[in-house]
């Protein structure tokens, strides 16, 4: 039998090819799955979804809380579950980080549910994993849409509080601003106004809207006015007010129609319907709230994606705010 470098040129290119694709296949095998824990840990998901309904039952708001810790863990170097590590003393995390310190909530929840996981099937299950479905059955629990998890996500064992700073979107930006820190991270203006519908839960601290009912004047008057009463011009930083003043505790489509009558709260939640490139789509949204859904859901599999850590990367933490 001929040797592989006795092959015509034509032969011996098509094998080189063939064993790159058996590699990338190989590679590819580590990724992420919807089945990922069926052998090791088959109860994972309805025991995540126990304690997630049970959090939401006793306070609608950790919906919310949940949902935006995963968003605040993927865009930070990916879905890793570093937004959950707490500093210590050789050891800065990002909770301090701006757009979360004082800010991000749920993490008594999330040990919780880990203590669970643990107790069924100690070792197996990443804090990452935990967030993403914690995300995805939150929204359900609120009367959104539900979508395929993928799972098979390592754990981190560092943190990034530049990256925090940096990469999470403020509630200043404008449209531009929006499109670019969303794009950044691979989504398309699209996305980033169907991953905005996440607002239509949960609420903001006065700091976060002070300037936009004080100052600018593509806000409904009266809501504005009702508003200056939670948040005065000075103190008052922690209160807070309903992103979705119109049906706050229940995820639907209601975030798009506020939209279209000057009534969000933030800076950024108004861009989407300001005169811009994203009014159209706010008006679709409005008026069909499948089509909302179905969007969210796909981008939300698509956050969930973004580089996660698999295979032999990272670690399953046995606490979700300490590396082992």
């Amino acid at each position: 039998m001929a040797s592989y470098f006795s092959l015509p040129k034509q032969v011996a290119l098509f094998f080189w090819v063939f064993l790159v694709f058996v590699s990338f296949v190989g590679m590819g095998s580590a990724q992420l799955s919807d089945d990922y824990y069926s052998s090791t840990c088959p109860d994972v998901l309805t025991t995540i979804e126990s304690a997630v309904d049970t959090a939401v039952s006793n306070e609608a708001r950790m919906g919310a809380s949940l949902l935006r810790l995963h968003f605040h863990d993927c865009f930070v170097n990916g879905c890793d579950g570093s937004v959950l590590l707490d500093d210590t003393a050789n050891f800065t995390g990002e909770k301090t980080a701006i757009p979360n310190n004082n800010s991000l909530r749920g993490f008594d929840v999330i040990d919780t549910i880990k203590s669970q996981v643990e107790s069924v099937c100690p070792g197996i299950v990443s804090c990452a994993d935990i967030l993403a479905v914690a995300a995805r059955d939150s929204v359900v629990a609120l009367g959104g849409p539900s979508w395929t998890v993928q799972l098979g996500r390592g754990d981190s064992t560092t943190a990034s509080l530049t990256a925090a700073n940096n990469n999470i979107p403020a509630p200043t930006l404008n449209l531009s601003g929006l499109i670019t820190a969303f794009s950044n991270k691979g989504f398309s203006a699209n996305e980033m106004v169907a991953l905005s519908g996440s607002h239509t839960i949960g609420q903001a601290r006065c700091t976060s809207f002070r300037a936009r009912i004080y100052n600018e004047t593509n806000i409904d008057s009266q809501f504005a006015t009702s508003l200056q009463s939670t948040c005065p011009s000075t103190g008052g930083d922690n209160n807070f007010s309903p992103l979705d003043t119109t049906s706050p505790t229940s995820f639907d489509n209601a975030y798009f129609t506020n939209l279209q009558s000057q009534l969000g709260l933030l800076h950024s939640d108004q861009q989407l319907f300001n005169g811009g490139s994203t009014d159209s789509q706010v008006d679709t949204y409005s008026s069909d709230s499948d089509s909302f859904f179905n969007d969210f859901s796909n981008a939300m599999v698509k956050m969930g994606s973004l580089s996660p850590l698999t295979g032999t990367s990272g670690q399953i933490r046995n606490n979700c705010r300490k590396t082992n």
